[in-house]
């Protein structure tokens, strides 16, 4: 039987959930969240869009005609994050021009390992990682001023269908999959689960000035 979304989230459902909920979040919604560790989230997540939106254009690559549709309206929409994440670093008064953290670099790295998968992890892969942020930010929503506009980028409707649609393809591309393609679609989905948590933790280990 053919692996599918539905079967990772229900094995690793504990795995998941540190993915999805964090201190980091739950201070973002109760609005106690520090502002320096609010401002490391934001620079650092940052330069993983930059990452992410190289690899989202290796998804292109090898995706099905079928897929294309889809992916491309991700990459307008990524384009239109990174100008954002800009604005927003300006109203803060923070640089972008900040060294990658540890986590963040791990995080990057296996992006770029992840590009040169078959198709099947790709698209898992790439699907995990939009659903933890859909369901992180929807989950603690809503959120107070300023944060208010964070979760409603990530955990709005829209952005919903668009993870679901992920989801459906990935279980296309899966159906053929073999028995050592389907062990790298769990390694990944799992790898995803423990940078997710990693990155929330990462704002409380160094923090950018307020």
């Amino acid at each position: 039987m053919p692996l599918t979304c539905q079967q990772l989230l229900t094995k690793y459902t504990a795995q998941w959930q540190t993915a999805t909920v964090h201190p980091f979040l739950v201070q973002c919604q109760q609005g106690t969240i520090q502002t320096q560790q609010f401002n490391t989230w934001l620079t650092q997540d940052y330069h993983f869009v930059v990452n992410f939106t190289r690899f989202a254009a290796s998804l292109i690559q090898s995706a099905p005609v079928a897929h294309l549709d889809l992916l491309l309206g991700g990459i307008t929409a990524l384009k239109d994050e990174l100008n954002w994440f800009q604005a927003k670093a300006t109203e803060r008064h923070l640089s972008l021009d900040q060294p990658l953290q540890p986590t963040c670099q791990t995080y990057c790295g296996f992006m770029a390992d992840l590009a040169q998968e078959p198709y099947p992890v790709k698209a898992t892969g790439f699907w995990a990682i939009e659903l933890a942020y859909n369901q992180g930010w929807q989950s603690h929503s809503p959120m107070p001023a300023p944060y208010t506009e964070f979760a409603d980028r990530w955990g709005n409707a829209a952005f919903t269908t668009y993870v679901e649609l992920l989801a459906q393809q990935a279980n296309s591309a899966l159906q053929n999959a073999d028995k050592a393609t389907q062990i790298e679609v769990e390694k990944a989905f799992l790898t995803v689960a423990t940078l997710e948590k990693d990155f929330w933790q990462m704002a409380y280990e160094i923090t950018q000035p307020a």
